[in-house]
């Protein structure tokens, strides 16, 4: 991790909530991170900030050492932008997504996931849930650490698309599902899980392991859209499985904010982390639309 991740400037916001919530948050502009609070909606609880997520998080944890959110959904960098090529509407094009998906090699790869998920795992309530999205690009290492920190994995789903884009070198089966891993914050964890209500989803059996969705559709992506946006459908059954109404939710990782959008469809709060003021933007567009 950059040596200068603690070596905070002098510049301090101090962020009010209403009703009480997060009390009185002081956050500081760092080298890294503006660190400040750059949408807020009291009266849907929904809170997005521009920010590096370890730094976030870590103010957070410093103000809530014993947890303060009941589920966690993470959409990590993959680490697949290497140049490669992909289909996409007939065309080729390049995997490639920004720097911050570029991978630095296994090791520095692992210790970034290793790090944002410790400070996941402490912000989790006592039976809160974490959910992470990824290819093999990232799961692997992401699965791995959460045993070296002694989290309970309780399920690994494969979301299977219909429609993957085609594999142009015809040297790999066609890659058509990514995963994710839920996840409890300890073995002590008495986790929530809404049995009845994903077998009501299922028409009356038990819910598989396996879920088919297909990729955004173009309305979920009107105001601009993310390079490895999720369905909103995808995040609502994850948050409708894991959590109760007014429940408290995380994004460390916000992209265009489709946790958030289905976390107000859903009536839970939201909180959301990202750096990029683009992806805000489209973010706050996205949520301010939810429900009007």
């Amino acid at each position: 991790m950059p040596a200068s991740i603690h070596k905070y400037a002098t510049v301090e916001e101090k962020i009010l909530y209403a009703n009480g919530f997060f009390d009185t948050l002081v956050v500081r502009e760092s080298e890294l991170s503006p660190n400040k609070l750059y949408f807020r909606d009291d009266l849907r609880k929904i809170w997005l900030y521009q920010a590096n997520c370890l730094e976030l998080m870590d103010y957070l944890i410093e103000k809530y050492p014993l947890g303060k959110f009941d589920m966690i959904f993470a959409d990590p960098p993959y680490f697949l932008s290497n140049g490669g090529i992909s289909c996409q509407a007939g065309k080729m094009v390049s995997v490639n997504k920004g720097a911050w998906d570029k991978s630095r090699g296994a090791e520095i790869n692992h210790e970034f996931n290793l790090e944002w998920l410790k400070r996941c795992q402490k912000l989790l309530n006592t039976n809160g849930t974490l959910w992470v999205s990824g290819t093999h690009h990232v799961i692997h290492s992401v699965g791995y650490a959460m045993q070296q920190l002694d989290m309970k994995i309780l399920n690994d789903i494969t979301w299977e698309k219909p429609n993957p884009p085609p594999n142009l070198s015809c040297r790999y089966f066609t890659h058509a599902t990514e995963t994710l891993i839920w996840a409890a914050k300890n073995h002590k964890s008495k986790h929530i899980f809404n049995y009845s209500d994903m077998r009501v989803e299922n028409e009356g059996k038990q819910m598989k392991s396996v879920w088919r969705f297909l990729p955004p559709a173009s309305a979920e992506k009107i105001f601009g859209k993310h390079p490895t946006q999720k369905p909103v459908k995808l995040l609502e059954r994850c948050i409708l499985a894991s959590t109760n109404e007014g429940d408290l939710i995380l994004d460390p990782f916000n992209g265009s904010a489709t946790t958030g959008v289905a976390a107000i469809k859903n009536n839970r709060q939201y909180v959301g982390i990202e750096l990029d003021q683009d992806y805000l933007d489209v973010s706050v567009k996205r949520l301010n639309a939810v429900n009007k």
